[in-house]
């Protein structure tokens, strides 16, 4: 089904491959080669800096946000000198948009994104009337062009648009003229052939691609590009469903040939000036391959606690007690009594495997093709009246017009289906929670531990897992009993006579959509409610840093979901002083109060750093390090830190790392980092991505010291390896932490405390 190969390839424009070794052989340049990759040419074409150059400065074409970043984005930009939105970006409200739980907030965050849009000239979306990555699918993606997004599975790419999710600072340096800088990434093709089985989707392509490349980290931070006889035997949104879930193989970007069938598309969408072919133009050199065979992917399910953990469902039907019981065995080792309540193994019953929930949502799931092909599914059929309940939430209103004129809402209604807006709830646990010890079944986008919303701390837990939805509307046809979607008869009439065909009404969105770019209007007042709040000041990096050790995570991966919860804390997001009091809330309840009693010894600090009192605890430190005690405190900050093997993995949001800022944190400690969006997080709020040797894990405990002599020197200076020292009850160990090479800008951004500190600065030298 999906096989790896790790050697450079070259693909030739009649589509055949060979190795890079027999190709130079015959002649062929390979760096030139490496070049002719569509995802060389789209970043060339994008990049400000010198050409050749390792590290590329890509200014892109267009940014998205939602509005549980936007605010932040606009509050940090704002306060760095930002005048007008240089360059098209969206606001859309697909988060927040409930406007259920804390009275006005969340309204009032859609406040502010209509008046930014006024002032500095942006596109605001108000709620229900898309999810982000639908909007943009529909009326900004360009052929050949480049988004950057504020939301992890920003991906384009089966439209042809080279797109990426980032932390909101990234955002900001778009919006201040500056540039995202990477280094060159490489590239790996994904070869399709065959054709889809009735019944097997776009999520099931997507687990398996994953269950193959996330945990040997095949394709971490590389580009994906999509090619292969097979592409043109799938509609474009089964393309897409199964590029925006690229983000969790932890992949940089993703990038597809395009054809006819995207003409179309863009046609269909009044946009066929934005379709440019983009094909292989001579021999292309690629990093890697993975070939995946179509017509062998069968229906998968991802089990509780990733989209990595991939099985086919005939699997877990026919060995369920043996899979379901490892699955209960991690969550008793991660949550302890309250895994009790989860009892997979219980849902076991009548020989089959019965689920409590079907979800059918969001950027992933929440198609036209989808949907009316779950309704197909459910003609004539019932969710029935027991517990098992069927949600769907189409991607857009347009979407939604589209079902209902097609008849396919009617029959998902009439089967027992709720119909719901476009929203992103499902997706990150703010809409449809399940019962305490329930399972979901889902086709969104992650199901990391507490994604759907339960609060393990509390006693509450329940699970997701991910499926296609033709396999959910299958199982949703059978009352909840896990049934794979090519088990239905495909010759039925139903079946064979789906009505795929989609006409896009484009005056949903001309009546209801702000078109504001390129006409700022800095007269026009930002509106703020009473949740909102600016980010508190932020010193620059000391001279030296004596760090606590607040927390030590030693799971083999910590996603982002873990360190800032989703989910309720949504509608906290434009708080950053109250949102950061959630912290590790479901990892490590006790991480708030250790950093916080850190950060009040900084600021006394700060205000005397002659404090005789914060000189005592400093004096046995330094000493235990054989290093000079200060008189003062001048030139040494205090504060915390983390340790966790592979911290970052999942969401693009930047309060991963903002919330341990505000809380004091200068630094993360960790063997690897999950993705390059978490480490440029920590980065752009002046915090420091150390790296240590795996066998550190071992030897640290929360509540000792970290001591890092010369640090800010050793920033300035670029040095890659930093001598510290890890003092436990009183004895010091010397550790060795690297950092990663840092650009000038990013090293200046550590040295000046944070992004919206390098800005200011950069202003006042402009003045």
């Amino acid at each position: 089904m999906i096989e790896l190969v790790n050697n450079a390839v070259v693909i030739s424009e009649d589509m055949s491959i060979i190795t890079a070794e027999e190709s130079h052989a015959k002649g062929t340049d390979l760096e030139s080669a490496r070049r002719n990759t569509l995802a060389a040419r789209i970043l060339a074409d994008h990049n400000t800096g010198e050409q050749g150059a390792d590290t590329l400065r890509i200014r892109f074409d267009a940014l998205a946000s939602h509005d549980i970043t936007y605010v932040g984005i606009i509050q940090t930009a704002r306060a760095s000198g930002l005048k007008e939105f240089p360059m098209p970006y969206v606001l859309t409200n697909c988060h927040n948009s409930l406007c259920a739980v804390g009275g006005t907030i969340n309204e009032d965050d859609h406040v502010v994104g209509l008046s930014a849009a006024r002032k500095y000239g942006g596109i605001y979306v108000p709620p229900h009337l898309a999810v982000i990555h639908q909007y943009v699918r529909e009326m900004m993606s360009k052929c050949g062009g480049m988004i950057l997004g504020s939301d992890s599975h920003t991906r384009y790419g089966a439209l042809g648009v080279m797109a990426v999710g980032e932390g909101g600072p990234e955002l900001v340096k778009q919006l201040l003229g500056k540039t995202w800088d990477i280094p060159r990434p490489q590239t790996v093709a994904v070869w399709l052939t065959g054709t889809p089985r009735p019944g097997v989707g776009p999520q099931d392509v997507a687990l398996s691609l994953i269950g193959a490349v996330f945990k040997n980290g095949f394709v971490k931070n590389k580009i994906l590009e999509f090619m292969g006889p097979g592409v043109g035997n799938l509609s474009v949104e089964y393309r897409c469903g199964i590029d925006v879930m690229t983000t969790e193989t932890t992949c940089l970007s993703s990038i597809w040939i395009t054809d006819d069938k995207v003409r179309a598309y863009m046609h269909n969408h009044g946009r066929l000036e934005d379709y440019r072919e983009l094909r292989l133009q001579g021999p292309a050199c690629y990093d890697a391959l993975i070939r995946i065979d179509l017509d062998k992917v069968v229906p998968m399910i991802a089990l509780p606690f990733h989209p990595s953990n991939a099985w086919p469902v005939v699997e877990v039907v026919r060995h369920g007690k043996e899979i379901l019981s490892q699955i209960q065995t991690e969550a008793e080792r991660q949550f302890g009594p309250a895994a009790k309540a989860l009892d997979l193994p219980g849902k076991i019953r009548e020989g089959s495997v019965w689920a409590d929930q079907g979800i059918i949502a969001g950027c992933a799931g929440g198609s036209f093709e989808n949907l009316t092909t779950a309704a197909a599914i459910l003609e004539g059929q019932s969710t029935g009246n027991g517990h098992f309940g069927l949600s769907v939430y189409p991607a857009s209103q347009p979407q939604g017009l589209a079902l209902i004129r097609n008849g396919a809402a009617t029959r998902l209604m009439l089967a027992g289906a709720v119909i719901k807006n476009a929203f992103c709830g499902p997706c990150f646990g703010a809409g449809d929670t399940p019962a305490n010890g329930a399972l979901s079944l889902r086709h969104a986008t992650r199901n990391f531990p507490n994604r759907e919303g339960s609060k393990p701390a509390s006693g509450q837990l329940s699970a997701v897992a991910l499926m296609d939805a033709r396999s959910i509307a299958a199982t949703a046809a059978n009352g909840g009993r896990l049934t794979p979607g090519t088990e239905l008869d495909w010759n039925s009439p139903s079946l064979a006579a789906i009505d795929l065909n989609y006409v896009f009404e484009p005056e949903i969105y001309r009546r209801r959509v702000f078109e504001g770019f390129g006409h700022a209007n800095p007269h026009v007042e930002l509106v703020f409610g009473p949740n909102i709040t600016d980010w508190p000041s932020m010193s620059a990096l000391p001279e030296h840093l004596l760090l606590q050790m607040a927390s030590v995570i030693t799971d083999p991966v910590t996603t982002t979901d873990e360190l800032i919860p989703s989910g309720e804390t949504s509608s906290l997001r434009s708080n950053p002083l109250k949102l950061s009091e959630y912290a590790l809330s479901r990892k490590d309840p006790g991480y708030v109060g250790r950093a916080k009693s850190i950060a009040i010894l900084e600021k006394r600090r700060l205000k005397d750093p002659a404090d005789g009192e914060l000189l005592a605890l400093v004096t046995p430190l330094m000493k235990a390090c054989a290093l000079t005690v200060p008189d003062d405190l001048s030139d040494v900050g205090l504060g915390s830190t983390i340790f966790a093997m592979k911290p970052g993995d999942g969401s693009a949001r930047e309060q991963a790392a903002s919330c341990q800022k505000v809380l004091g944190g200068w630094a993360n400690l960790a063997v690897e980092y999950a993705t390059k969006r978490y480490r440029s997080n920590l980065i752009n709020w002046g915090m420091l991505p150390f790296l240590v040797d795996p066998a550190v894990a071992g030897s640290l405990s929360v509540g000792d010291w970290l001591v890092v002599p010369d640090v800010r020197m050793a920033v300035r200076e670029a040095r890659q390896t930093l001598p510290a020292f890890v003092v436990h009850e009183g004895h010091a160990s010397p550790i060795e932490l690297k950092l990663a090479p840092l650009t000038d800008d990013e090293r200046q951004i550590i040295l000046d405390g944070c992004l919206i500190n390098f800005y200011n600065d950069d202003n006042k030298k402009a003045r």
